[in-house]
């Protein structure tokens, strides 16, 4: 999202962001983009029944049985808008699909509603929500989607490996949301020291350089916010994480050399 913002020259506080499916995966990516400086009066979530709103008929159910749901009733949409997915989409700039896998849970009509040069992440799998091509021809300038056949596969691989690896070298306490975002915008600069574009806003998984750097971004900000029970530079902390990822991935082509392994493309 940080490279994607860039190439549309949109400032994530400015940007109106729509997350359809306000399931675990839907409700925790508003709350990280907030976290990461989204303006929450600028935000849409969007579950099976319509607009997450304080003043939904089912406001009883979701304050009893949904409290995160509530929570992002409370926190967005200040003017209790209210309506369908269509309806959140118009003006838009932003729209995170984590919702029911395609395609044609995101309609074209609704991608060209949509504010001018509007980014469209398809997360769901096995099929996005909508093709990333009808995505473009809808008028959608930057398309991600969860599939690696794709262009900008945005997927947790890219994240977990390098928050976990910086989180234990510093045997850090908890891992916190600012870790979190370190990890993205280091994420977000391995592919900017390489060039954006439209069809490359993050590195893929063959780029393993991606997850050193990141276990240092994030040890780094774990010992900044005193979490973390050691503490090194970032040089140490990138030097650790780079020996202790290429050891373990010499020793899993080692082990697929002599076939205890086997190459799942074989």
């Amino acid at each position: 999202m940080i490279n994607a913002l860039k190439l549309v020259k949109k400032d994530i506080a400015a940007a109106k962001f729509v997350v359809l499916g306000s399931g675990a995966s839907g409700i925790n990516i508003a709350k990280m983009i907030m976290a990461a400086g989204a303006n929450p009066d600028n935000m849409l979530s969007v579950d099976s029944k319509g607009i997450l709103s304080r003043d939904r008929a089912d406001r009883a159910v979701l304050q009893e049985k949904f409290k995160e749901k509530w929570d992002l009733c409370m926190r967005t949409n200040p003017k209790a808008k209210q309506g369908s997915a269509a309806d959140a989409v118009v003006g838009a700039d932003v729209l995170i699909g984590v919702s029911t896998p395609g395609p044609g849970t995101i309609k074209a009509e609704w991608i060209r509603a949509m504010a001018k040069d509007a980014i469209v992440f398809a997360c769901a799998n096995p099929i996005p929500e909508i093709w990333p091509w009808e995505a473009k021809e809808a008028g959608a300038r930057v398309v991600a989607t969860g599939r690696s056949d794709f262009p900008n596969q945005v997927n947790n691989s890219l994240g977990f490996p390098g928050i976990f690896r910086g989180a234990l070298d510093v045997r850090a306490k908890t891992i916190t949301d600012e870790m979190c975002i370190a990890a993205a915008r280091e994420l977000a600069k391995v592919a900017e020291d390489k060039g954006i574009s439209e069809d490359y806003i993050v590195p893929n998984m063959d780029e393993w350089e991606v997850f050193p750097r990141e276990a240092a971004a994030v040890g780094m900000k774990a010992i900044e916010q005193g979490v973390a029970r050691f503490k090194f530079t970032a040089e140490e902390l990138l030097a650790m994480a780079k020996e202790t990822i290429g050891k373990a991935r010499n020793e899993v082509k080692l082990m697929m050399n002599e076939k205890f392994i086997i190459d799942p493309d074989q």
